[in-house]
């Protein structure tokens, strides 16, 4: 697992960073940038890359739906961590593809001395949205092995 940089990372963040996150500011830890890369007016599935800085993390959350939902990552460039309540977290990279399920409390970020990038698709369902939860605390966030 290779750690990068920022000048390393912009080169192979092949969807680019995008503007800063500001719409979701409270929900993150640290800084995050938003490149939509779907239209929803024009497409049904939701596609955009998320750039975290070394650190950032989003809080603890659910993707809930009546039927259907949840959401893919698709990890593109640097560095990461994925972690379901109660399982160890899961260690991000390029090329790994992680699927959430509907009603699955979780989080995801970078790792501490990396940029992070990763092409979130929203699943369409029936009845969904975002409910958003407590912030990853640094204990749990520091306890993390690389």
């Amino acid at each position: 697992m290779k750690r990068m940089n920022k000048e390393e990372f912009d080169k192979v963040n092949v969807f680019g960073k995008g503007n800063p996150n500001d719409a979701f500011k409270e929900y993150f830890i640290g800084e995050s940038f938003l490149n939509p890369l779907t239209d929803p007016k024009e497409c049904p599935v939701f596609l955009a890359n998320v750039t975290f800085e070394p650190g950032c993390r989003n809080h603890w959350h659910i993707h809930q739906a009546d039927q259907g939902g949840g959401q893919l990552l698709l990890c593109v460039a640097g560095s990461g961590w994925y972690q379901e309540e109660g399982k160890d977290a899961v260690s991000l990279e390029p090329g790994v593809v992680i699927t959430i399920p509907a009603n699955v409390k979780h989080w995801h970020g970078a790792k501490k001395d990396s940029w992070f990038s990763h092409v979130a698709v929203e699943v369409p369902g029936k009845n969904t949205q975002n409910i958003w939860l407590e912030p990853v605390s640094d204990e749990e966030y520091d306890r993390l092995s690389y």
